[in-house]
């Protein structure tokens, strides 16, 4: 068992997850249901627990670290793709001998229905607006996917099932029947971009917005702007055609700029978060868990 555990900001695991916790640890669980305002807010929270869950939200910079000596096991109930990218400073952890454990493609489905109801919506002018003159389908449409991982795998599966023509862009090339495409060709020629890539990943700069083909759309669902965001504001200002799609994950710190602007569709939560994605989460959060304490 665990001496004591604390769920250091809102984590959205279920009720029954926070039952079962409360059995791993001996002195009772500690929840926060907000995020922590500073460092020493955070060091405040972790206090004696040998065992923290944080959300992608909380920083775990070097100082919290080294400030909690009791600390043994750090449980990131979010989506761990690379160190680089993670809201936990995983080297310092390393060093420190504490254990690191995230989960992976606990909320795509979510994020997949999302991404194909906005496009069918704006298709068929079904919400506030209509991409072409009268109500199109998605037949024959190009989709361009910025990242290939498990998520924009299904988005291209999806894709197809609608009779659209998927491509891809990754920084490494994957064996896939589904057509590679640079960025520059990407933003040339696809009538849909979509980007699914780590947390904070600029993969869209201003010379590539620049060249961006008329009359598109642009989708992120990635955790942070995936693009130049004055650049962004700019193909988008200067093409009145095309349109964005976001939730609240993918306008990240533009969100309120963005919900002030026509032509963005901005879902102001996160697609991917669910009830079943809070059940797959929590599942993959205790079996890291079990795994650590070898049970």
């Amino acid at each position: 068992m665990f001496n004591k555990i604390t769920l250091i900001d809102p984590c959205r695991l279920t009720d029954e997850t926070l039952e079962t916790l409360a059995l791993l640890s001996r002195n009772p669980i500690s929840i926060y249901n907000d995020i922590p305002a500073s460092e020493a807010e955070s060091i405040k929270r972790i206090k004696n627990s040998d065992c923290v869950l944080v959300s992608w939200r909380t920083p775990l910079t070097a100082t919290i670290l080294e400030a909690s000596p009791q600390l043994k096991y750090i449980a990131m109930c979010c989506s761990l793709y690379t160190e680089q990218a993670a809201n936990v400073d995983i080297a310092k952890a390393r060093e420190l001998g504490i254990a690191v454990k995230g989960v992976r493609d606990y909320g795509d489905e979510g994020v997949v229905e999302f991404i194909f109801a906005q496009l069918i919506n704006l298709f068929k002018g079904f919400g506030p607006y209509q991409w072409r003159n009268e109500p199109t389908e998605l037949t024959n449409k190009s989709i361009g996917i910025i990242g290939l991982g498990t998520l924009g795998t299904m988005v291209a599966q999806t894709a197809r099932h609608f009779g659209m023509q998927p491509y891809y862009y990754s920084r490494t090339k994957k064996e896939t029947d589904i057509p590679y495409l640079s960025l520059e060709e990407m933003v040339n020629a696809c009538d849909v971009i979509t980007t699914h890539v780590p947390k904070n990943t600029l993969v869209l700069t201003r010379d590539l917005l620049e060249i961006r083909k008329r009359n598109s759309i642009l989708i992120n669902t990635s955790l942070g702007l995936t693009f130049d965001q004055e650049a962004f504001t700019d193909w988008l200002s200067n093409d009145p055609s095309s349109y964005a799609i976001f939730d609240a994950d993918g306008a990240g710190v533009a969100l309120e700029e963005f919900l002030k602007r026509d032509r963005i569709i901005l879902y102001n939560r996160t697609s991917g978060i669910t009830t079943e994605a809070r059940q797959r989460l929590s599942r993959k959060v205790l079996e890291n868990l079990n795994s650590f304490l070898g049970r």
